[in-house]
């Protein structure tokens, strides 16, 4: 009996999803390229680009959002895969720190800013420890605007605090999909964890890798409210500009151009990824 076709099934079930991204993500961001291609009168203009461009805040927006992902990326890479590695472990309490682990994705943003904020305001705990132990004489100012790398400092820490578990549950995922057999195989050929970890779990971990990195590097590049709620005013990162200009300065033409700016590298890191990391279908392709 010949077999069946799935016919227009899979359409179907896409449908709604499709549906779904056409109407609050699709339109939307149309909707914001063409407020970026528009002056205040609506007329078609590159005017609210160059504002941006040529903006005093703009240079050291950007800077200081890619300083964050170069400094956040890789730290929460190393810190996922540890994590993830100890929670595929199998060892006895192993899965229990799968929760641990994933508190923090309980906490919201603004919550791990504030949070952190509390840390290092010049009463928090750090100074209390610091003085405390005698270290300290009195409190030091961490949080100054005139000292920019406490500031980047305090939000690197709680951006990894905060997100470190969402690339490890994927990388979780990633390992599970791993057949044993590759490292028992490894094993018995006196393979070590770091000679498993690059020549084993990283090149089957490429899909996982993906994933995780263009998931967390689309976030960073829109992290806004652990920054407002640490630094203020004092560190200016691409989606602070864009609140800015539409909440301070009521211009949503700038602001829809700092939000296609943040889309265009988000793709552009995509892409990147997506040719650095290439999976065994895509090499095959």
């Amino acid at each position: 009996m010949p077999r069946r076709g799935l016919g227009w099934a899979p359409y179907v079930l896409l449908l709604p999803s499709l549906v779904y991204m056409a109407i609050f993500f699709a339109a939307p961001m149309l909707q914001s390229f063409a407020l970026a291609l528009q002056d205040r009168a609506g007329n078609w203009s590159l005017v609210s680009i160059e504002r941006m461009v040529t903006d005093a805040q703009f240079e050291r927006a950007l800077i200081t959002t890619l300083v964050l992902l170069l400094l956040v990326i890789p730290i929460q890479f190393v810190l996922a895969m540890s994590m993830a590695l100890i929670v595929n472990s199998r060892l006895r309490g192993s899965g229990l720190w799968l929760y641990v682990f994933a508190l923090p994705l309980g906490v919201s943003e603004l919550a791990a800013g504030i949070i952190w904020f509390s840390i290092f305001t010049e009463r928090g705990w750090l100074n209390s420890l610091l003085t405390g132990l005698g270290i300290l004489e009195q409190p030091y100012v961490f949080l100054n605007p005139q000292e920019p790398f406490w500031l980047i400092f305090a939000v690197v820490l709680a951006e990894a605090w905060r997100a470190t578990a969402i690339i490890m549950i994927i990388l979780v995922a990633g390992l599970q999909s791993i057949p044993r057999d590759y490292l028992e195989a490894a094993d018995v050929l006196g393979a070590s964890l770091f000679q498993k970890i690059r020549h084993v779990i990283l090149p089957l971990l490429r899909p996982a890798l993906q994933t995780a990195l263009i998931l967390r590097t689309i976030l960073a590049f829109q992290v806004f409210a652990t920054v407002i709620a640490i630094a203020g005013r004092g560190l200016n990162v691409l989606a602070a500009e864009a609140y800015r200009w539409y909440g301070d300065i009521r211009d949503v033409h700038v602001a829809a151009s700092y939000a296609g700016l943040i889309l265009l590298l988000s793709v552009a890191a995509t892409v990147i990824y997506l040719w650095l990391l290439p999976t065994r279908e895509e090499q095959l392709a």
